[in-house]
């Protein structure tokens, strides 16, 4: 059976300048309510009637250009974003002039959360598309917990969440083949996609096979001679960025 590729796109309303930086602001404000992204956000546990007030808090929507930095390491922290649509590499750090991707975020998932400690970035969020964010100022954010527990009690999810995506993807770089690390990362793809309402078996990843490579903990060369043999084994079908899954489970036992 055949899968149609999914395009991570959503029709956005045209840009208006913004001074701060490459990205820009929307002139829409969002309507959680309607949102198919509901159920990953801070909305997930609030009534309809109770989420006007979480949407009197958001900004702008903000669109960002492929390539462009929604933030950057040391940047002070204002803002939480959710990313509505595109995507999202992470990266912590450079070192000698090779960045260090510590993260793939797709529509749906939150930017900005381990800042919350400090005050500031304490990495580098950048666009693999063109792609669109709801702006959450952090102050307002904080005395809306305090008086509705369906936005903490999320907020508190959404934290545990990225504790527990740190700690799988620090186990997956502590000693796993690099095949298992690929077949990994793929299943998580296609888990977290079909969580979106999208194919879980086809898909473009917009990462470069370098970028994965990184997230990985494995060279580039590696990435492009697990990918051929997943397909010349019928588990995959790769061409360019678009990926095709014909066997989950098999893939699963790599």
């Amino acid at each position: 059976m055949q899968h149609q590729a999914v395009e991570f796109r959503t029709a956005v309303p045209p840009p208006y300048p913004e001074p701060y930086a490459p990205a820009q602001f929307m002139a829409q404000t969002p309507r959680c309510v309607h949102c198919s992204l509901r159920p990953l956000c801070l909305a997930a546990e609030l009534d309809t009637d109770d989420i006007p007030r979480l949407e009197s808090i958001i900004g702008r929507w903000r669109t960002v250009h492929r390539g462009d930095y929604l933030f950057r390491v040391g940047d002070k922290f204002q803002c939480l974003y959710t990313l509505r649509s595109g995507s999202f590499k992470v990266v912590a750090g450079h070192e000698e002039g090779v960045e260090h991707v510590t993260g793939y975020l797709l529509p749906g998932d939150m930017l900005g959360l381990s800042a919350i400690s400090s005050d500031q970035y304490d990495c580098d969020a950048i666009a693999l598309e063109d792609s669109t964010v709801c702006v959450i100022p952090f102050l307002p954010l904080e005395q809306l917990c305090r008086d509705m527990r369906g936005v903490q009690h999320q907020l508190h999810k959404l934290l545990s969440q990225e504790i527990v995506r740190e700690s799988r993807q620090t186990t997956l770089l502590s000693g796993m083949p690099s095949e298992r690390r690929v077949a990994a990362f793929l299943l998580n793809v296609s888990r977290r996609l079909r969580a979106r309402g999208y194919s879980a078996h086809a898909f473009t990843l917009r990462m470069t096979r370098e970028e994965i490579g990184s997230y990985l903990g494995i060279k580039l060369e590696t990435v492009s001679r697990t990918f051929s043999r997943f397909q010349r084994e019928g588990l995959i079908r790769v061409d360019g960025k678009k990926i095709e899954i014909f066997d989950l489970d098999a893939l699963a036992q790599v």
